[in-house]
């Protein structure tokens, strides 16, 4: 027997009737993954060149943004884009699949802004 527990009080979020759902466990995986909530941000803010997301995100390894990119390109939420000019410009966007991501980090942010300890970056010590 499973328990229905709505997720929202106007009952408007989708019920949870069993404890493990593979598809919500591959979408945690995959936007849980280190610096890929960071990366996708930036986006949703017009971060779009690879030395600009690098800047925008400390602490970030280029090899670390090319990997987590290379990911997301790949799960579709990212689309790389190729300039024609010189030197050759690369950018990266959220594809709709990225974009429709926005509420659910801007959800993760509420919650964090409520729940959890403002950490301060070490470099402002």
């Amino acid at each position: 027997m499973s328990q229905t527990v709505d997720s929202a009080e106007d009952g408007t979020s989708p019920p949870f009737d069993s404890a493990f759902c593979p598809v919500f466990h591959s979408a945690v995986e995959l936007i849980g993954r280190r610096w890929t909530g960071a990366i996708v941000r930036a986006l949703l803010c017009d971060i779009t060149r690879f030395s600009d997301l690098t800047r925008a995100i400390p602490d970030l390894s280029d090899r670390m943004l090319s990997e987590r990119l290379k990911e997301l390109e790949g799960a579709g939420i990212v689309a790389r884009t190729v300039l024609p000019t010189t030197p050759v410009q690369i950018e990266y966007r959220l594809t709709p699949k990225g974009a429709a991501l926005a509420p659910v980090l801007a959800a993760i942010g509420a919650w964090a802004g409520e729940w959890l300890v403002a950490v301060e970056p070490a470099r402002a010590r």
